[in-house]
């Protein structure tokens, strides 16, 4: 039984709100109503504002759930009075001042880095060996298929969005690790994870467990929601 019923989810960069699509039917059949936000990935405020937009037009508390960039968006947009609870799910977890592009710089290794391909108005594109076999290396090859065809471009400035507020040193955070990122490294997610005091969960997967596990996902969430 969950005793917060909405959910609002905020995909991460190179995806869109589709990405929770094996996540949603999980939660909605345990009673929550799900909201998948659609990033335009323009800009951080951008992105902000799409979130609060979002938790606008929702009635009651809110679980808010950010994957990868998207940990970001929620650390500011979940400042937000409605919500309660956070998850975090292979994200970045910005403290006021900084942004998920300064942490990114800052990780021993990330090997995802080396195939982001910026396009001539400053978009970042993922590679074909950076989407396969470094972004979400454990789907079928259908699904990578997938992953690389409809990735979002995300404008590397957005990257460099800082926080005013984090949400989460006023809120219960829980944090979500993919053992094989090759994206955010374990030992930095577990770093930011510990950083935030968040309950943390161990799921075997790439950077997309929504994807690969989404049960691991839906778990972690109603956890937070209970």
């Amino acid at each position: 039984m969950t005793t917060i019923l909405n959910v609002v989810l905020v995909h991460g960069a190179w995806a869109d709100g589709s990405s929770w699509a094996k996540v949603i039917p999980l939660l909605a059949a345990n009673g929550m109503a799900v909201t998948a936000v659609q990033l335009p990935l323009t800009s951080f405020e951008d992105d902000v504002a799409a979130v609060q937009r979002a938790l606008a037009l929702v009635a009651g508390d809110v679980v808010l759930v950010g994957h990868s960039y998207g940990g970001a968006v929620i650390g500011q947009a979940g400042n937000d009075p409605k919500v309660v609870r956070l998850v975090y799910v292979d994200a970045f977890a910005p403290d006021a001042g900084e942004s998920a592009g300064a942490l990114f710089s800052q990780f021993q290794s990330a090997p995802l880095g080396a195939e982001l391909r910026p396009d001539a108005e400053g978009f970042l594109k993922l590679s074909h060996t950076g989407a396969y076999d470094l972004f979400a290396q454990d789907l079928d090859e259908a699904e990578k298929a997938i992953v690389y065809a409809t990735q979002g471009p995300v404008n590397g400035a957005a990257l460099g969005g800082t926080l005013s507020e984090a949400a989460w040193r006023t809120r219960p955070t829980f944090y979500l690790i993919g053992d094989e990122d090759h994206a955010i490294p374990r030992a930095e997610q577990e770093r930011m994870a510990e950083r935030m005091n968040a309950t943390i969960a161990h799921v075997s997967s790439s950077h997309v467990p929504m994807l690969s596990q989404p049960a691991a996902v839906a778990d972690i969430i109603l956890k937070a929601a209970a």
